[in-house]
């Protein structure tokens, strides 16, 4: 049961292994020439964030399912082009895959918290788990209260929301820059006022690495210029359907060809704040919950060095 309090970081693991896969060199290798560059990427990525940002407590979010049911009956496209071709598992690159189940096994051996939910993304994950943490009567006041989401994947700017002292954490090149996505960054970058708006932009916009379509004819800064005159989506939609002057024909003409996209679309692109996330101990341990399992795993794999500093970073 969760039971503490204090500054808590989410991470969305699926995207910062790619990250790590991606930004650290595949011949990164175990003693017996296994790739491990994700793995290490991803636990010296651990180390950078105990250090730099001294949370209380840290959640590897992970994708018990990267497709599920409720988004695909939605949208069929929903992440279609990354499915193996004649199969329902997604496309991941071979030197990839093997490392998936042992970064699993460091993360349990560390005691860092790893989260899923049956049916659920990692991303809806984050999404619960954010919302109860907002919605609780003993948060700690200020920076220590606050949440912070490590990504690599925009669709968590929805849940920047200052007021509530939720942020983003966005790796911007590799694994080493982290930039730090608030409402002012928002507001600078997309000219969206909050995260409900971005997500209200993402699904007027659309997204191709999503398998999302969006509105024919209405890019990024067309969403935009309509949610800040109308306020949101659903204002959006009602100056549609009363055939507002401030909507062109070309606009209301497109915004009703999509109708039936936009009926379904907020349920894809917004992130679940209710999925069946386990309640766990979230807290950073300042020691190894398994050592012997950690040398192990350390000594089989080749992590001895990123193992070690991820150990000193908890012990802080």
């Amino acid at each position: 049961m969760t039971t503490s309090t204090g500054h808590l970081v989410l991470l969305d693991t699926a995207s910062l292994y790619f990250r790590a896969f991606y930004g650290v060199p595949e011949t990164v290798k175990a003693p017996d020439g296994t790739p491990v560059n994700a793995i290490r990427g991803l636990l010296d990525m651990v180390t950078r964030i105990v250090t730099d940002r001294r949370p209380a407590r840290l959640v590897a979010c992970w994708d018990d399912d990267w497709r599920p049911a409720f988004r695909v009956d939605a949208i069929p496209s929903y992440k279609e082009h990354r499915l193996v071709p004649g199969t329902d598992a997604e496309e991941v690159p071979s030197g990839l895959g093997p490392q998936i189940p042992v970064i699993a096994e460091v993360l349990e051996a560390l005691g860092l918290a790893r989260l899923g939910a049956a049916g659920f993304e990692a991303d809806d994950v984050i999404g619960t788990l954010v919302a109860r943490e907002v919605a609780r009567t003993d948060r700690v006041p200020g920076a220590a209260g606050a949440v912070e989401v490590v990504t690599g994947d925009r669709d968590l700017f929805q849940l920047v929301d200052d007021a509530a002292r939720v942020s983003v954490l966005y790796t911007m090149r590799g694994i080493k820059d982290l930039e730090l996505i608030d409402q002012a960054r928002l507001r600078e970058r997309y000219g969206v006022t909050s995260g409900q708006a971005y997500a209200d932009m993402a699904v007027l916009r659309g997204d191709p690495s999503d398998g999302l379509p969006g509105v024919k004819g209405i890019g990024e800064k067309t969403a935009v210029t309509l949610l800040n005159r109308y306020g949101d989506l659903a204002g959006v939609l009602a100056a549609r359907d009363t055939k507002d002057p401030g909507l062109t024909l070309a606009q209301r003409t497109r915004l009703t060809d999509a109708a039936a996209y936009l009926e379904v679309a907020p349920t894809v692109v917004r992130v679940a704040p209710d999925a069946p996330v386990a309640e766990i101990d979230d807290r950073i341990p300042v020691t190894p919950a398994d050592p012997d399992r950690l040398v192990a795993l350390a000594e089989r794999w080749g992590l001895g060095s990123s193992v070690a500093r991820v150990v000193r970073a908890m012990s802080g």
